[in-house]
């Protein structure tokens, strides 16, 4: 069995990837979101031609040969496509043993998994924002909720005079103690800043507190983690695995958060989520979109007795997220979705996506 062509089918802000065999064995899989039309120049240009004609077998070997010769490119762009790539061959390996994605990757430690209501906006009040959700606490039963605080790479600047101030204590307040709340300032803060928002936090019982200070400032999370007793929490920027070695083990973050699309794929998304596992570190999969990555997190989830806390679900239906793209959608029940048990991803692309995308196809 050898892979025969890879193809993309871009539409709006996502790029699915179809990969076939030389014996008729197919599967799909899904780039990171945002720019992908720039993630399948990269992906035909650069990381196709290493995957053509090799056995899918060697998946996670052939990721790790591509980022090896494209060295001198560190891009987010060369992982963001290895995403797709990676994604596609673990679909069709279970599709041709007959199993689901989460039992090659170790099996299932939970056959449900727990997730967070995600929000994504700092252009709502303090106000709406507990109205919101407090109505999908009631309607999909979420036990965790994660909200915005501060502007991110902010500087120690608010989206809105005092919000960062008035948010905290209002969510406390309208959601009760019943439910754990989570805030990511998306490295809003320098240390000094982010630790007096930590302990704002901490007074109200927040659960943890993500991106404190710029993602690529480890030394400066590290201080904000050693000063507060609230988990801080990061990664979902990295793509390399030594950095994440390195905050695991300098306790530079609580909880290491690796994003599939952004590291290059489910193979290095599970390097990561074992390091944190041998460290007894939770890792919690940053998934911010209603797209595949979803799917992908879910299985990662399932499979990885690190991921153990309430994981990712993002809330905002952007306009592109309204597109269907893959069939049958996860739902959230009673705050946790069902983890799919057919072969693969156990799902499949939507025919209107697969009829409207803009294809391109490399082949051997």
């Amino acid at each position: 069995m050898k892979i025969e062509s890879v193809e993309t089918l871009l539409l709006g802000e996502v790029a699915a990837v179809r990969i076939r065999t030389d014996d008729g064995a197919e599967g799909i899989g899904q780039t990171s979101p945002y720019r992908p039309g720039i993630t399948v120049k990269v992906l035909h240009e650069m990381v196709a031609p290493h995957f053509l004609g090799q056995d899918p077998w060697d998946g996670e070997a052939l990721v790790a040969k591509t980022l090896r010769t494209h060295y001198k490119f560190p891009s987010t762009f060369l992982h963001r496509a290895l995403c797709g790539v990676d994604t596609a061959i673990w679909d069709l390996l279970g599709k041709v043993t007959g199993q689901p994605v989460h039992k090659l990757l170790g099996g299932a430690y939970r056959t449900d998994v727990p997730v967070y209501a995600s929000s994504m906006r700092r252009d709502i009040s303090p106000e709406d924002e507990g109205e919101r959700l407090q109505r999908l606490v009631a309607e999909q039963g979420f036990r965790a909720v994660k909200i915005r605080v501060g502007a991110p790479l902010g500087g120690d600047e608010d989206v809105a005079p005092g919000r960062t101030e008035r948010i905290i204590p209002h969510l406390r307040s309208v959601l009760g103690d019943g439910i754990d709340i989570s805030a990511d300032a998306n490295g809003g803060f320098t240390a000094a800043r982010a630790i007096q928002v930590g302990r704002m936090l901490e007074d109200q019982g927040y659960f943890h507190f993500e991106e404190p200070c710029p993602y690529d400032d480890l030394a400066h999370t590290a201080q904000v983690a050693a000063a507060l007793d609230i988990p801080v929490a990061g990664g979902e920027q990295d793509n390399v695995l030594r950095q994440f070695r390195r905050m695991i083990d300098e306790g530079v973050v609580d909880i290491v958060q690796p994003d599939i699309g952004y590291v290059g794929g489910v193979g290095r998304a599970r390097q990561v989520a074992v390091m944190a596992g041998a460290a007894g570190v939770p890792c919690t999969v940053h998934c911010a979109n209603n797209s595949m990555l979803r799917v992908f997190t879910v299985h990662l989830a399932a499979a990885m007795p690190a991921c153990h806390q309430p994981q990712e679900w993002g809330i905002e239906n952007r306009g592109w997220e309204l597109v269907p793209m893959y069939e049958p959608m996860l739902e959230v029940v009673d705050g946790r979705v069902e983890v799919p048990s057919a072969p693969g991803w156990g799902v499949e692309l939507v025919p209107s996506f697969v009829r409207d995308a803009e294809r391109a196809v490399s082949r051997t």
